[in-house]
């Protein structure tokens, strides 16, 4: 039996967060339960959540945690997923949407392909009410996606559902990185595991004048930079049962992201900030 936890992050989303429970609690096959975790949120997010619940969800079990603010999606999530109990776990960021039949589509493709672990869908992305053309994404999506992952986020949380033991393996999120923690997760996960994939636009992500960690910075290149190089600094690619190939690409396309951040530095007017991610560009790039 397939029952997913639906883990939903929250911080200051009273507004929003309506729709996004609705999307949840309209899914043709109904999530085994619902956590919403709360991030210390100012405004009444968690009252609505529980109010919205309370009338909701029926025979689908929920809770809300309300956790002190620490502005961290990752340890937000983590929170959730130790509250969760099914065998699937589920992420939904609270100003997401899922289509009806988002949850039923990778049930049945989870039946068909029981081996994998990790399920993703495509995105439909909002900008407001303007639709974002996706026909440049042209990486990898399924099966062995490692190399197509180092090089940027290639799965949105919120289309992802993963199988619990993988989720106990991993470890989940880390805690300490603002942004980019979904980008790091996928790379522990993908250096060794494949990926399944539903080309279906089953979630609307959807950006507007609300607050966003991903518009907080001019650029979140150096929170991958972070991400990536304290796995390949600690040699955690080199670990025992993956190829000694993984650990080649990672340390290239550290190089080369240290390269690109060093330019970046050179164009701000910062040049020992430069020399430094350039030395350390040259000391990967011969791996």
């Amino acid at each position: 039996m397939i029952a997913f936890s639906v883990i939903i992050p929250v911080y200051n989303r009273s507004g929003l967060l309506g729709e996004a429970l609705d999307s949840v609690l309209s899914q043709t096959f109904p999530p085994h339960e619902i956590i919403l975790a709360d991030d210390g949120s100012d405004d009444d997010s968690a009252e609505r959540a529980k109010v919205i619940l309370s009338a909701g969800a029926g025979d689908i079990s929920w809770k809300v945690l309300e956790l002190p603010h620490s502005g961290m999606a990752g340890a937000v999530r983590n929170r959730g997923g130790e509250a969760s109990e099914g065998n699937w776990v589920a992420f939904l960021d609270s100003d997401d949407l899922w289509e009806p039949e988002k949850l039923s589509r990778q049930r049945d493709f989870i039946m068909g392909n029981p081996d994998l672990r990790l399920i993703h869908t495509r995105e439909k992305w909002l900008r407001g009410d303007r639709v974002i053309s996706q026909k440049k994404q042209k990486h990898k999506r399924e099966g062995d996606v490692f190399a197509d992952a180092l090089v940027k986020c290639m799965i949105g949380p919120s289309t992802a559902v993963l199988r619990r033991d993988l989720w106990e393996e991993c470890g989940g999120f880390r805690e300490d990185m603002e942004i980019a923690e979904d980008y790091e997760l996928w790379l522990r996960i993908t250096a060794g595991e494949p990926v399944g994939y539903l080309d279906v636009p089953l979630i609307t992500k959807r950006a507007g004048e609300w607050e966003q960690l991903s518009l907080k910075y001019d650029q979140i290149e150096k929170f991958r930079l972070q991400g990536l190089g304290d796995l390949v600094e600690s040699g955690w690619f080199r670990r025992k049962g993956l190829p000694e190939s993984r650990n080649v690409l990672a340390c290239r396309e550290f190089s080369r992201k240290c390269h690109i951040y060093a330019l970046g530095c050179e164009k701000r007017g910062r040049p020992e900030e430069a020399r430094i991610w350039h030395r350390k560009g040259d000391l990967y790039g011969q791996a």
